[in-house]
Order: structure tokens, then sequence, then C-alpha cells
């Protein structure tokens, strides 16, 4: 017989009824009945109950067992009474009756109880991780991580796509967030970073003519956690095509995406492909934001034109973009929840209020009670509801402001409602795309043209015209869209992605639009840039989220809960220590020297 186990905990059943087995374990639990000892014995598989009586050789030894020692117990598989059986239990029509014990190892008092889902401080389920890592939901949601990735590896595998690795060492990029730097020991002064993606490698392994690549990649970002973004590092699965059009980038990701998800719903629906494809500007009307939650039913409204109706006497809104947020069914709701969500547009997003109109229906004919319907005509506020979709029994919501501030709070707003209103089906994935991004945008505060998102996307404009734009062109600037697009599933962002500018002289002419002079260009993205001039064939890749990916499909709410060890919010590991003080002899070594900040 096996020294540790014949079968693991989750595997015994009915035909092993007589058999003498051996299994090992963690204590899970611990039940004294009296005449009888029960312990609950865990493993990575599974959990068996195993049981000892009063008179057994075994016995003394098994009283000694306390939560989490590891144990081996050896004895023979008994089938359970009718009455004690547990149909919640792959293991629940056997137990072990034990005849023997081996103590592996002796846990101190837990700092956290690993049986039972109780609610520990952050602090102390970092610091404990792999304590924390032992209780059933975060093991089952680390275990259903590996498969994900394990699918997606067969999915784009079947997909024609090939798997290569690209440099975790590499160069600075002055692009997106601070880089991870890693000081050079042979070149006294320069530094390497972590890459924020393999995002340049990527295209260059399409310039050596390979055709469809991906990996399962780590990539580094020193920035501020969230609980839908990891402070410090996160796994995307990254992928580029060569020859490819925005639609054969959408063809390729999506049966791995609506596979991927339908494999693991259980029992949730997942949207049809293909996806719908929302251009942006499109998605920030609707939506308030490029990232909409499609199982939300509200859809926003522009109503300026009926406020900036001459017989519309409400003159807060004058001169305003105006968007309608409907509240289907919210009529029937107390003023307080008005004044609620009133005081939430004034102290969470600056607004100055959130003003609202409950529709009302008599006699066929719509009225309107709230602070603003008494300033609307009746036809006024029959064209709201025609505009909005609203009826009787519904109430309406409008944000006024300058155009951008009165889109992102509406979108708050119906993010806010549908929650409230629980108008969320939370048994559901909703996939889309957001397509047609601005190419740029305007600085206010610098007075200056950016980009507005990937400054290496192709610009959806004829190459020779673009080429001839020049700052007097703003406006035709500002209206350009870049074949760059995310793909986004129940309001989170799985990723961004874009046909990449492949052709040296339109890139070094983006830059130049958004203020970069060209040696400054050839300077920072040379390599390439050099690349690009020896025959680089039209291509496209995105990049969704391995993190976001498991925790849409695990049910959770934070990042945390789907990495085996994450960082806490101040992108600390309590468990190893780190970042920690080096010695003075390795700072040596690397040529540095650390000057602390001085105290306010």
């Amino acid at each position: 017989m096996h020294a540790y186990r014949t079968h693991n905990c989750g595997e015994l059943r009915k035909e092993h009824v007589g058999n003498t087995v051996r299994l090992s374990g963690w204590v899970n639990r611990r039940r004294d009945h009296g005449g009888l000892l029960f312990i609950d014995l865990r493993d990575h598989y599974g959990l068996t109950q195993c049981v000892v009586e009063p008179d057994a050789a075994a016995f003394a030894e098994a009283d000694r067992c306390r939560s989490e020692w590891v144990v081996t117990l050896t004895g023979k598989v008994v089938a359970r009474t009718p009455e004690t059986v547990n149909p919640d239990l792959p293991t629940g029509d056997i137990e072990l009756r034990i005849a023997e014990v081996a103590i592996q190892s002796v846990a101190q008092e837990l700092p956290l109880p690993v049986f039972g889902d109780l609610e520990y401080p952050e602090d102390t389920r970092l610091k404990y991780r792999f304590l924390d890592l032992r209780r059933e939901r975060l093991h089952r949601n680390i275990t259903l991580r590996s498969h994900v990735i394990a699918s997606i590896r067969r999915r784009m595998i079947a997909q024609g796509f090939t798997e290569f690795q690209t440099p975790i060492l590499t160069a600075s990029s002055p692009e997106g967030a601070r880089d991870f730097l890693v000081p050079s020991r042979i070149h006294p002064g320069e530094f390497y970073a972590l890459p924020q993606a393999p995002q340049q490698f990527k295209q260059l392994i399409m310039v050596a003519g390979f055709d469809r690549y991906f990996q399962i990649a780590p990539c580094f970002r020193d920035e501020d956690a969230r609980a839908d973004r990891s402070p410090g590092e996160f796994y995307q699965l990254d992928l580029e095509m060569s020859f490819a059009t925005q639609d054969d980038v959408f063809a390729a990701v999506e049966p791995v995406l609506h596979g991927l998800f339908t494999e693991f719903a259980n029992g949730r629906d997942v949207g049809p492909a293909p996806f719908p494809r929302i251009p942006y500007d499109e998605a920030m009307l609707k939506y308030g934001v490029d990232k909409p939650d499609l199982r939300n039913p509200i859809v926003i409204a522009d109503v300026s034109a009926v406020f900036a109706r001459e017989d519309v006497a409400f003159k807060a809104f004058k001169g305003k973009v105006v968007r309608a947020i409907p509240a289907p069914g919210a009529g029937a709701q107390p003023r307080s929840f008005f004044d609620k969500l009133n005081d939430w547009a004034r102290s969470e997003m600056g607004a100055a209020g959130l003003g609202y109109i409950v529709f009302e229906e008599d006699g066929g004919k719509l009225t309107g009670k709230g602070p603003i319907a008494k300033f609307i005509p009746e036809d006024g506020l029959a064209e709201l509801a025609r505009l909005s979709g609203v009826k009787g029994g519904d109430a309406l919501f409008f944000a006024a402001d300058r155009e951008a501030r009165a889109a992102a709070l509406a979108g708050q707003a119906r993010i806010r409602l549908g929650r409230e209103l629980g108008l969320i089906d939370e048994k559901k994935f909703a996939f889309c795309w957001i397509v047609d991004f601005p190419m740029y945008e305007w600085n206010e505060d610098e007075k200056k043209i950016d980009f507005s998102h990937n400054p290496f996307s192709m610009p959806q404009f004829d190459r020779e015209k673009f080429l001839a734009l020049s700052t007097a062109d703003r406006d035709t600037i500002l209206g350009l869209k870049a074949y760059q697009y995310d793909i986004v599933c129940n309001g989170i962002e799985l990723s961004s992605g874009a046909i990449r500018n492949h052709d040296p002289d339109v890139m070094l002419k983006a830059f130049e639009i958004a203020g970069y002079a060209r040696e400054e260009t050839e300077a920072r993205f040379g390599g390439m840039l050099n690349a690009f001039r020896y025959g680089a064939p039209p291509h496209g890749g995105t990049a969704p989220g391995i993190d976001r990916i498991v925790m849409l499909i695990a049910g959770e709410e934070n990042l945390r809960e789907v990495t085996m060890f994450p960082m806490n919010q101040q992108a600390q590991d309590l468990m190893m220590g780190a970042p920690s003080a080096v010695s003075a002899k390795q700072l040596r070594e690397l040529h540095i020297r650390v000057v602390m900040p001085e105290k306010a």
C-alpha cells in the first residue's frame, strides 16, 4: 500500500465499499458525538467523512487530531446508513472506518479558520494567504482559473494560433502607466523595465513573419489597485494576427470567448455570437460609458432640444446638453428614493443635482409630477416620454452639463438605477464590441491635441489626406476615428485592441499631430519604426484580461478572489514581506544610492 494514499479525498464511492484504503489530507473539521469521533478529511480533490469508535485501537491517536493537522488515515470503506447519506457531498454515500492514524504535521492555533466562509480582514487573509487558499470558495476559484487558462489555450491553438514567449526584461516605455524599473549591474546608471504588455514585441513577431501569435502574458504596471485591477502584475490573453482586418480579429476572438464562457456558464445565459458592435459615440450617448453593461435595459436619451424650447421655462437646463435616464417603475418609489439619488449626484459626482419627473397616466394622457414638471408644457412632457420611452408609472431623471460631464453623470446614474431597481439579470453574460474610438481628443488644460486612446492604432482615413493634415485642420483631426476596439462583458472591459499603424510615415505623422517632433518619436519608438521599414504586414490584435475573465466566470467582484497571491491595496505582499529594503552591498553592486523622501 502507498505510504500516503491509495485514493484522494474526493474519489471514494459506493463501489469502494469493503475496500481497505488510505487517505491523506487536512483535518477540515473534528466532531465528537460522544460514542463516535468524526474527522472530515480534506485534500485538493474533495472531502471524506471518517469515523472511529471509542474502543478502537486508533481512537486515542485520532482524538489528538485538531483542525488543519495533516494526517494519514487507513481503514475500510463502509456504506452510510440511509438517514446519514449526504447528497450534497460527492463522497456522501460512504465513510471511512478508521483503523490506523499517522500524524504527518501539527498545526498551530489558526489566525483564521479554514472551515466555513466567514469574512476576515484583508490584511489577515493576505498575510496568511496559504491558509486562505485552503478555504473552499477560494480554492475552487484558483482551480477554476487553471481550467479557464487550459481551455483558452486549447481554443487558441484550434483557431490556428501559435504560442510564443516574449521578454520580461525590456526597455522602458514612455506611454501608458508607470514602469517597474530593474537596475542593470553590468551597465551602471541604466535600467530595464518589466513589460506593461508585450505590445511592441508581438507586433515585431508579425514583422518576423509568424502569422498568428498568442501567449498567456504577464504584464507589470506600477499603478494603484482597484477592484477590477491588480496592483503590480496581471495576466492577459495576448494575441496578434497578420493580414487581418478588424472583422478578422472579431471572428477569431468571439468563438474563443463565447465557447469559454459557455463551457463554464454553470446554468447562466451567454448571449449569442456574433457580439453586438456599438460605435463609441453611440455608447456614450445611450449608456454614458464606453463599457456598457447590456444586462441593464435602461437606454439614455438626448433631450436637449426639449429644454431648449422657448415654452419650456426651466432655466437651469438652458444652453446645456441634457441627457434623460429612464427609471422603469420608479414612480412607485417614496420621495426618499429621489432625494437619495439627488444627494448622490451632488456628493459623489460633483453635479448640481439630478432632476426628475414622475410620469402618470390619466385617461390615456401622460402627466408629470416633480420639481421640474411644472415648467414643461403638456406637449413637452409627451415629447420627453417619446424620446426616452417612458410610460405611466415610470420616472425620468436628468443630467445637464457640458456634453462629457452630462454623459458621465447619466452613465453612472444608469448603473445605479439598474442596480437599485433590480433590473440587472445576474444569470447572464452580455458581450459587446465598442468600435470606432476617436483617434484624438482636445486637451483643454494644455490647449493641444492628444491621443484619445491608443497611439499605435491605424486611423480610419485616406493615407495621403492624413499625411497632408496640419494643426489648422483641428476639426477634421478631432473627428478622426481609429481602427480601435474594446470587448466588454457585463460592464467590465476585458480588453482593448486595434488594427495597428504599420506604416512608418503615417505613424510619424500621427505622433506629430499629437505634438511629438519626428526626432522624439524616432528616439522613443525607433526599434519598431525601424522594423516597419523592412516590410511590415497589416496586423492587429487584442488582449483580454485573464484575471477579469475568471472574476466574471467565478461571480466575484474583486480580482483578489481569483488571484493566488495578490498584493494589498498599497501594493504590498504581506505574506512574503515585499517590497523590502536590500543590503548596502546589493545597492553598491547596482551603483544605486537610496534617497528617502523628506518628511512633511
